[in-house]
């Protein structure tokens, strides 16, 4: 049974060629922590689990260290020039999207078609993680289809993955760091303390109050937290559900839904939310980088503010 290792295994090998080509690049001055932070990501995925507790938290903080500090710096390894990728462009036209194409495609067949097929009575892939699975293989057939029709060098997909990660920096591992932490938060029981907090210290005796407080606090913790649906479990548990909901007889639909659109207001204003904010500009070589956080923070305020004046008057007819 093909199972979830492999597509660890392959993502492991990925950043490890990442760290093997950081390593022997001297055109970066900071190829020394590029090496260290991308080989730390390689050992996450190929032996966390045989690392413990302990290993992986020393690994993170490792991590956190070599991008606090700074240590990481843009490669710009020597691949096709522009004058080549518009030739290139203009020989195979729309040709070009075949691989990418190839990648829904594939991810179809393998959860529609692999997905069901059993050996001996045994799956072919672990039903669960049919859809990662199928999305790996896809990865595979796109980019040996790429490399048939482009004739580039082997290495190419390697040196241009290296050079859109080191673009993006640290904040391509966010969206693993952020799912880890809501974790975290749900099982140490912050949702609890929230709730205590809040009920002991904030104005919660009005229904106004609590949703403002509950509105607030989605995108508060959203911004802290990165991402709204990490958020979503600890205030939610915390005020959403205990007071708003049994004390003040809310209607929980409403409620939810709203208090997601409250959250994604902290996304807009958030740097942690990196896929969003903080990716575009570095993509775009925009000089600042925050961009398009200050664009958004206008737009954020008036939608909360919009937010919690919907929840206050839907959730309670």
């Amino acid at each position: 049974m093909i199972k979830l290792a492999v597509v660890y295994l392959l993502a492991g090998l990925m950043f490890a060629g990442f760290a093997v080509l950081s390593a022997i690049d001297r055109d970066n001055p900071k190829w020394p922590g590029n090496t260290a932070f991308w080989s730390l990501v390689a050992l996450s995925f190929l032996a966390g689990d045989r690392l413990g507790d302990l290993g992986n938290g020393v690994l993170v903080l490792g991590l956190a260290l070599l991008a606090g500090l700074g240590l990481l710096g843009r490669s710009q390894p020597r691949t096709t020039s522009p004058e080549e990728r518009t030739a290139l462009s203009e020989r195979f036209g729309n040709r070009l999207f075949v691989p990418a194409l190839m990648l829904p495609l594939v991810v179809a067949i393998g959860v529609l078609v692999l997905k069901p097929v059993q050996i001996g009575g045994v799956p072919l892939m672990d039903p669960k993680q049919a859809t990662l699975i199928s999305l790996a293989l896809a990865v595979i057939v796109g980019l040996a289809l790429a490399l048939s029709l482009l004739r580039q060098p082997v290495l190419s997909p390697l040196q241009e993955g290296r050079r859109l990660v080191d673009t993006v920096g640290w904040a391509a591992l966010l969206p693993q760091f952020l799912a880890a932490l809501g974790a975290v938060f749900a099982l140490a029981g912050v949702g609890a303390q929230i709730g205590h907090l809040v009920t002991t210290y904030l104005p919660v005796d009005t229904r106004l109050a609590a949703v403002a407080v509950y509105c607030l606090g989605m995108a508060a913790f959203t911004m802290l937290m990165g991402n709204a649906f990490a958020a979503f479990p600890v205030l939610t548990g915390g005020v959403g559900i205990p007071i708003l909901v049994v004390h003040f007889g809310g209607n929980p639909a409403v409620i939810a839904s709203i208090g997601m659109l409250s959250g994604f207001c902290g996304t807009l204003m958030t740097p942690l939310a990196a896929n969003f904010n903080l990716v575009p500009p570095a993509l775009l070589e925009i000089p600042d980088r925050y961009a398009v956080i200050k664009a958004q923070i206008p737009t954020a305020l008036l939608m909360l503010l919009v937010n919690t004046v919907l929840m206050y008057v839907l959730a309670f007819r």
